[in-house]
């Protein structure tokens, strides 16, 4: 008969002594592990080459679990790249399209104030100015070339008067109203100014041409002396704009005088300068020199 599986050990002598010396083994190695123990804190040093040993023993699998380590942390963080990438990338462009208009913000400051700068060195420079205002508008589409100036006759502006900005001539002074005024360009059509050769006085005339342009004609016909590149200022002649104000560039020769571009683009002149017409500044000094010179007049007795 097959014996029973829940039989006692006491019912086997082979039972009992696996018991007892299982028992007599713990006991022994609970007294060895206080031994070494008790050992190891009378002297740290002695289990140096041990430790060493196991160390060594365990390295290559130390190495191994340091590298899935590494692997498995390089694998969340590229699984979190990913998730992350779109948000991270829409902030940097987010970042660079407002440090854009930042750049294009402190490019144009910086030209205003260069402008500034040379309006402001224009001001000193030139004979009592009527009046520094800002060109607020003008027309780029129409045949008919004009222009609005932020000044009106509580400035002193009158109908006439020659008005400039910091690369040369804009225009003349057409209608007047109380705070603002429209400007004739020297670029309309119904705009003549007498010019001359910066180089050698050349006299000609500057005709708008109503295309953002301007045609020289040259006042001695002939052999055509001009080149691509002149320079033309204004002559003086006729007293309304005063000498050496600078007008336009040549860019094209025709027959009988040359196509010339504006150095005073109205597009690119924020502020302009109002003066007076140039016969009121050479006949105002020399009226106030005769007055000066005049003998005071005595009163018949």
């Amino acid at each position: 008969m097959v014996p029973s599986a829940n039989r006692h050990s006491g019912y086997s002598r082979k039972a009992q002594y696996s018991t007892f010396f299982g028992y007599i083994a713990g006991v022994l190695g609970a007294l060895i592990g206080i031994g070494l123990l008790l050992f190891s804190i009378a002297d740290p040093s002695a289990f140096a080459g041990v430790r060493s040993l196991a160390a060594d023993a365990t390295a290559p699998g130390a190495g191994a679990t340091a590298e899935g380590r590494t692997a498995s942390r390089d694998f969340f963080a590229t699984i979190e790249g990913y998730f992350l990438a779109g948000s991270r990338n829409a902030k940097l462009q987010r970042e660079l399209d407002t440090a854009k208009i930042r750049l294009v913000e402190a490019k144009a400051i910086a030209e205003e104030n260069k402008r500034l700068k040379q309006l402001l060195t224009l001001s000193h420079e030139d004979p009592r100015p009527v009046a520094v205002t800002q060109l607020t508008s003008s027309t780029v589409a129409s045949t008919r070339r004009f222009a609005t100036i932020a000044a009106g006759s509580s400035q002193g502006v009158q109908i006439g008067m020659p008005v400039r900005s910091p690369l040369g001539l804009v225009g003349r002074v057409l209608e007047v109203g109380k705070v603002t005024s429209r400007i004739l360009l020297v670029t309309d059509s119904e705009s003549v100014v007498p010019v001359r050769r910066a180089g050698d006085g050349i006299p000609a005339f500057a005709h708008g041409s109503g295309d953002g342009t301007l045609q020289i004609k040259l006042i001695s016909l002939g052999i055509n002396p001009l080149k691509v590149g002149d320079v033309f200022v204004t002559s003086g002649s006729g007293g309304l704009y005063r000498p050496n104000t600078a007008v336009a560039a040549v860019v094209r020769l025709t027959r009988d005088g040359a196509i010339a571009r504006i150095l005073s683009d109205p597009a690119t002149s924020e502020y302009v300068l109002v003066e007076r017409t140039w016969e009121s500044q050479v006949l105002q000094p020399q009226a106030a020199s005769l007055s000066q010179s005049s003998p005071a007049t005595v009163p018949a007795p």
